[in-house]
């Protein structure tokens, strides 16, 4: 396993408020910093692409496209790298940052560390959820709120953001041609459930290449595939210390 240690990386955008009220803010949920280098207040002219190449149309409205076109700061806050056993509650209280800037006057919000972002309706739901939530509900909503999915390579589908939270990234095997837009929902939902199984079932730390693994009692059966992360370098914000957990198909 790499000794790397991953963090977030928080780009939030405002109008009118300011980095020192962003740090402040994010400060008080415990060990978020402003990073000063890269923060500024003035208008990055980049940020509606990026925040489009972070998949904002799955949840964007208009009054979350005008936020980013037409924001005056651009805040970058981190938190420190976390070992493996701090990441999952490191990124449920970054989820309740979140929510507390996004209502004092931040006005978007993306994770460089996962390629994600939400529209400010979705942040603050995911927010609501993960307050009141405990073990499976809680993965559950930080699974929705930090890791992107479904990617795909050409061979499989995947997660970026599971080391978010200190876990292996998901995939699941498809083949070379892509899923049709019917097949996606129950796709994603495997990948779901095998991300909260890795996250909440003291049995994923003993995964095994061929081990069996099933969404329920009664549904097929697939077999896992464990692997290192070779899809992005060491020292690349997305790159899981933890490697993979594949769903292939069983024999």
């Amino acid at each position: 396993m790499s000794e790397a240690f991953p963090r977030h990386v928080l780009c939030v955008l405002s109008s009118g408020l300011g980095l020192l009220e962003m740090e402040e803010i994010a400060s008080g949920f415990g060990g978020f910093v402003l990073d000063r280098e890269y923060s500024e207040d003035e208008p990055d002219p980049r940020m509606p692409e990026a925040f489009e190449a972070s998949m904002s149309a799955a949840s964007f409205d208009e009054a979350d496209r005008t936020a980013v076109e037409f924001h005056d700061t651009v805040g970058y806050l981190l938190s420190a790298p976390m070992m493996q056993a701090l990441a999952f509650d490191t990124s449920r209280r970054l989820l309740a940052a979140t929510a507390a800037l996004l209502r004092s006057g931040a006005t978007a919000v993306k994770n460089e560390s996962s390629g994600i972002t939400h529209g400010r309706d979705r942040w603050l739901a995911l927010a609501d959820r993960a307050a009141d939530a405990t073990d499976e509900d809680l993965a559950d909503a930080l699974v929705a709120a930090w890791v992107k999915r479904p990617i795909y390579d050409g061979q499989v589908l995947y997660s970026c953001g599971m080391h978010l939270l200190g876990a292996p990234e998901v995939e699941i095997e498809v083949g070379a041609a892509p899923p049709a837009m019917d097949e996606l929902p129950e796709l994603v939902a495997h990948l779901d459930t095998l991300a909260i199984y890795l996250l909440t079932d003291p049995r994923a730390a003993e995964i095994e290449d061929g081990a069996g693994f099933r969404m329920a009692e009664d549904a097929p059966r697939w077999s896992l595939r464990t692997g290192a992360c070779d899809r992005y370098d060491e020292d690349d914000l997305f790159f899981n210390p933890y490697g993979y957990v594949r769903l292939t198909p069983a024999d």
